[in-house]
């Protein structure tokens, strides 16, 4: 059975380098997040003639050393034609040759295109290396580099078009949210803890680090500095633990054993990334000027570390506001950074804030994104279109945002905000999206949740059968409740309610009758609505208890307020703007719905027509070249006007896939599904900025995109948003 794969040419772990760590990550990204369709193969970059256990994914290996290789390996990959591009990983050293030349003797032969990426771009090349990064530029489709610096010294020193350079920052892992623990439950709970780590060489030039640190344990001496990695395997070959010998006689030279501590192991990922998280200053301090990107800088960022820095480019792009770049081999620069940081630590938690912001886009999850789009450039002729894998179904963060009153509001990046307090616009999501939750798993833990929801909702409702919207971390109603109009509040708890009702094989007797209680005592006030959102939430909750109870009364309420949606509809509606009000704002999606559902419990043909004549003409609105746009936050969209751009948040993409569903259980009509799962897709990366929406790792989903970055706060709306979408395409995967 033939199909697309994908062949990644580079060093690989069992090799012990970071290019070789970084293939291996890269790969895991694009299995991870694509799916259907291709393969990843590698070509594993082998320097001596010695075995290595490589797994099952290596298919090929290059003997680097040997000329006629590169022609072998050739003429190996042009008889596969399964192959469809080719990402080679390039860095000086890798290849065989004076410069690395051979390379271009494989290169020169390749039917499949090749996308390279250049991990050292040398600012002033000899002329023999600029002619080499030439030659390979030119036998390549496309070249990645990994910092905007070297992209355009690739243009200037190079003369290599802009066209053909792509920038692809180096991929970090997303970081799992650990429980709060006491500070003595940790390592070190004494300690300030300054780090470095890799693997280690005279390069990293660590000795300034240990020069620096007298003077910083003069005021800070609780200071340990951790120097984390075993030696480069191919240093230990050729001169033994030389370097490191050196490091340990100057940390006794200088008296300072008790504040070194040398961790001389290579560590697995999960628990270097706990020492990340431990460290309280990263210290990168590499003596080369020519070293364009750093995988060790990157990671400590996406811990949250502040980093002090020597300015190689990739610090001089990342660390403004989320560290310090110090001259190189100048120690003395280095601890007047370090006790600057240590005696401020706002400062510091400023810098750890930026460092997650600035470091974000690079995610494994972005960067498998960014190369997969890639590809899809270059072999536009050719059919190669993967799909993103949907993550599995998690309730993580919701169960971290919950609280036993209810859910809360806001978080700073994942970590819930308590002085946010809570709304039951929240606690209606919340309880909408458990309830469909537990429906589909039967999770028992599901219950206490949905519980708590329903409690807060119940909690909310005042004696005349109204609900407040916000409640403050002491379970008092907030000022904030009388100086907003809370039509729309009102209408998701309606919403949550009958929904909540119509799952009934799901809740027990004695449950049922509360609720019901609840939501019939809540009907008097629909009469009263105004705001078209308001009226288009009742209806959903209305339809939902329709279903279960089939009563009159329902009925005439239900074509009551669709009556209404069809006055307002009537009023402002043209042939070129099919809506219900002169403008686009928020949770537009659930007013074509509303009217969809009053239509199959009226049977109108009135309300489907411009339930379906209202929703084409939003999504005409909310789509851009096949990729969903909505409504933007900063500011309403009128009738003649250009669309505002960006400020997009995931409530709106949420009604947008609920709305679809509701059309395609009606109309059975394909391309409604298909809308259904482009819309989902902008969680995933398919948005302007390519980048994911929803975090795998927190379970938790940013609060927005906007225009350059993604809000990381990982709020209640925002969670609920992607869990209620992610659960309606469930029943369709």
């Amino acid at each position: 059975m033939s199909h697309n794969e994908i062949l990644v040419i580079s060093s690989f772990p069992p090799r012990k380098c970071g290019i070789a760590t970084y293939s291996q990550d890269l790969i895991h990204a694009l299995e991870d997040k694509f799916s259907g369709g291709f393969k990843v193969r590698v070509c594993a970059l082998q320097n001596k003639d010695v075995y290595l256990d490589y797994p099952n994914k290596v298919n090929h290996v290059l003997k680097t050393w040997i000329k006629e290789d590169y022609i072998r390996l050739a003429e190996t990959i042009n008889l596969d034609k399964n192959i469809k591009i080719i990402y080679l990983q390039h860095e000086f050293g890798l290849y065989g040759g004076e410069l690395g030349e051979h390379l271009v003797d494989l290169l020169e032969r390749l039917n499949a295109p090749v996308i390279t990426t250049f991990h050292t771009i040398l600012a002033y090349p000899s002329p023999e290396r600029k002619a080499v990064v030439q030659q390979i530029t030119e036998l390549s489709s496309q070249v990645i580099v990994m910092t905007k610096l070297s992209a355009e010294i690739l243009k200037s020193a190079y003369q290599i078009s802009g066209d053909k350079i792509n920038v692809i920052p180096h991929g970090t892992h997303l970081i799992h949210p650990h429980k709060q623990v006491k500070r003595e439950d940790v390592p070190f709970p004494e300690n300030t803890i300054l780090a470095t780590f890799g693997l280690i060489s005279e390069g990293k030039c660590i000795e300034t680090a240990i020069e620096a640190l007298p003077q910083v344990i003069d005021h800070f001496p609780s200071v340990l500095y951790l120097i984390i990695g075993k030696t480069h395997p191919e240093v230990l070959e050729y001169e033994g633990e030389k370097y490191r010998e050196f490091l340990q006689e100057k940390v006794q030279e200088l008296k300072i054993e008790k504040h070194v501590l040398f961790v001389n192991k290579y560590l697995s990922l999960p628990i270097l990334l706990e020492y990340l998280e431990r460290t309280d200053i990263y210290l990168f301090t590499s003596k080369d000027p020519e070293q364009a990107v750093s995988g060790t800088l990157a990671y400590a960022m996406s811990a949250g570390c502040p980093v002090i820095s020597t300015p190689i480019p990739h610090a001089l792009e990342l660390l403004d506001g989320a560290g310090i770049n110090f001259d190189f081999q100048n120690s003395k620069q280095l601890a007047e950074a370090a006790i600057l940081m240590l005696s401020n630590p706002n400062m510091m938690a400023d810098m750890r804030m930026n460092a997650l912001h600035k470091i974000s886009p690079t995610a494994w999850q972005n960067s498998a994104i960014s190369h997969m789009e890639l590809a899809k450039s270059v072999l536009q002729a050719d059919k190669f279109e993967p799909n993103y894998r949907y993550p599995l179904i998690s309730t993580e963060h919701v169960k971290r945002m919950t609280t036993e009153f209810g859910m809360l509001q806001f978080s700073k990046v994942a970590e819930p905000d308590i002085t946010t307090g809570y709304t039951i616009d929240d606690n209606a999501r919340a309880l909408i999206a458990l309830t469909k939750n537990f429906g589909l798993t039967g999770n028992f833990d599901d219950l206490h949740l949905i519980n708590t929801y329903l409690e807060f909702i119940l909690f909310c409702q005042r004696h005349d059968g109204t609900f407040l919207n916000y409640v403050t971390i002491e379970q008092e109603f907030s000022d904030q409740n009388k100086g907003e109009n809370l039509e729309d509040a009102n209408g998701r708890a309606i919403w949550a309610l009958g929904e909540f009702l119509s799952l009934r094989h799901i809740i027990s007797l004695h449950l049922q009758a509360k609720v019901e209680e609840a939501f019939q005592k809540s009907l008097p006030l629909i009469n009263k609505l105004h705001s078209p959102r308001a009226i288009a939430f009742c209806i959903k909750g209305l339809y939902y208890h329709y279903q279960l109870k089939k009563d009159p009364e329902t009925l005439e309420l239900i074509t009551k307020l669709a009556d209404n949606l069809i006055s307002k509809y009537r009023g402002v509606s043209n042939e070129n703007w099919k809506w219900y009000e002169p403008y686009l704002t928020y949770a537009n999606a659930v007013l074509p719905e509303a009217m969809l559902l009053a239509a199959k419990c009226t049977n109108s043909d009135l309300y489907k027509e411009t339930a379906k004549e209202s929703l084409d003409f939003l999504l005409s609105t909310t789509q851009v070249d096949g990729q969903f746009s909505v409504i933007s936050n900063i500011g309403r969209h009128y009738e003649g006007q250009v669309k505002k751009k960006f400020g997009e948040q995931p409530i709106e993409i949420a009604y947008t896939v609920l709305a679809l569903e509701t059309f395609y259980d009606e109309y059975h009509d394909v391309n409604y599904l298909t809308q259904m799962r482009t819309a989902f897709n902008w969680f995933l990366g398919e948005n302007h900025l390519h980048q994911i929406i929803y975090n795998p790792c927190t379970s938790g989903c940013y609060d927005g995109l906007e225009e350059y970055h993604v809000n990381l706060n990982q709020g209640a709306e925002s969670t609920i948003s992607y869990l209620l979408a992610r659960l309606t395409l469930e029943k369709y995967d």
